[in-house]
Formats: C-alpha cells, structure tokens, sequence
C-alpha cells in the first residue's frame, strides 16, 4: 500500500477494505447442499463444532469460519449464508454480525471471535451476542478478544513504553509505514481508524455480555481458557494490546 497514510483515516479505511478483498481468496470453493438454518446435527456430520468469526480459513480443525467479505476462487464467490468447503479442509459461510445468524439454537459448542466486536455500534454488537447465546449449546463458551481501553488510557497518562512497542511490532510485521510517535495520535487511532465504533475495557464487555444475557464472564490471558482448543486460536501480532473474555453461554449460565 504505497499511499498509506495513517493520519487520513478515510483513505486509509479504503486502502484497508481494497486490501481485505485482495486477501479474501482461496485455490478452492465447494458449495455445500446441507441448507439453513444449520442444526447441530448437520454440523456435526461435517465436523463443525464451533464457529469463528472474522475468519476466511479458520485454524481450528472443527471451526467454520465466517466474514462478511466474501470468499473467492477464480469465478466461484461465496453466498451470504450458505455452507462452503474451502480448499478441501476447512468450512466457511459469509455471515453478517449485525444480521440474525442462520443456525439452530444449540447449534455449537463454541465461537470465536477476534478484534470483531470494536467494528460494531454497540446496540448491533449486543443483539449479536443475543444471537451467539441462542445459538451456542448450554455450557457452551464464547471467547472474545479486543483492544483494551485501560491498557491504552495507562499507558497515554503514565508513558509506560507500550505505545513505542506496539509502533515497531506492527512496523516489524510489515503493517504500514511506521506510526506518528505523539501519544495522542496513539490513542485516537485506536477510535478512528481500522473501522472501530466503540472501544471496550472489561467492565464494558462484562456489560455488554450481560445485557446478551451471559451470566459467567471471565478475564483470561492470551491462549489461557477454559478450551485450550479456543484459546489456541489467539494470534500473537496484537496480543500486547489486547483484552481476552470468556463467556459461557446457554442454559448453564443461569439466565
């Protein structure tokens, strides 16, 4: 990305979603026949125990991954809701957040989700885990990862070093030119960048879970949980920044 430039958040939010789309392809496509709403039977039949989200090709070997940009190979492009099998071993269907999701109540035993509910206004954000819940199994569990305000308020008052650290990780990973060092540009591009709507701490979160109806929410490390299977699924780019939640779901929850 030539023209990247980190102070137009409006040029850089379309650099970004040129950039999503060019990413969003695999060598192969094959529709599946099994059709909506997906009980967990049908699930099960093809080995999907759980859902991630924000995910072409999700790493875990029973995971159906999920984007609202759609998949491609060649001409073949995926359909809004419909199950595909991608390059012969991993499950995707293109699913909206803010938009009912087409599964069964019970349909899963866990879902995932990282760096994907800061992209939503947070009335869509709580209707959306409403539909997690509904369509997670009793006990079932929810992991989600997000920006931390805390970790970024702390470290604009106290100037702990972690804005200077997160500039050459991402610069080490090749994500941009490097970033402006003012601590204020580093805490307003955690708002105004990447298509961020709203920004959560734990308490948020816990907030947002319990207006959903989740009733045991946890603060976890990165890659600790309650399925090591889940947590595995963290990636490490980010995870300087980074909140990690559980949240169990279901009848067990006590709701």
């Amino acid at each position: 990305m030539p023209d990247w430039n980190w102070e137009r958040p409006d040029q850089l939010g379309e650099l970004m979603d040129q950039f999503t789309e060019s990413m969003a392809r695999c060598d192969k496509l094959e529709p599946l026949t099994v059709k909506p709403p997906y009980d967990r039977e049908s699930l099960r039949s093809l080995g999907v125990t759980g859902i991630e989200f924000a995910a072409w090709k999700t790493d875990h070997p029973g995971g159906l991954g999920s984007d609202l940009v759609p998949l491609r190979a060649g001409d073949t492009v995926t359909e809004p809701g419909r199950l595909y099998r991608v390059d012969g071993e991993r499950h995707f269907a293109m699913l909206d957040a803010c938009q009912p999701l087409p599964f069964e109540a019970g349909a899963v035993d866990w879902v995932y989700a990282e760096h994907l509910i800061e992209h939503i206004p947070p009335d869509a954000a709580i209707d959306w885990l409403r539909e997690v819940r509904r369509v997670l199994v009793p006990g079932g569990v929810l992991r989600l990862t997000t920006p931390d305000l805390r970790r970024y308020v702390e470290s604009y008052l106290n100037e702990d070093g972690f804005f200077a650290r997160h500039r050459r990780r991402l610069r080490a990973a090749g994500v941009g030119p490097p970033m402006p060092e003012r601590p204020a540009f580093m805490f307003n591009q955690l708002f105004y960048l990447y298509g961020h709507r709203w920004i959560y701490d734990f308490e948020e979160l816990r907030h947002a879970l319990g207006q959903a109806g989740f009733a045991v929410v946890t603060a976890c490390g990165f890659r600790q949980g309650a399925r090591q299977d889940v947590a595995a699924l963290d990636r490490v780019l980010r995870n300087d920044e980074t909140i990690y939640v559980e949240a169990v779901g279901g009848a067990s929850s006590g709701v």
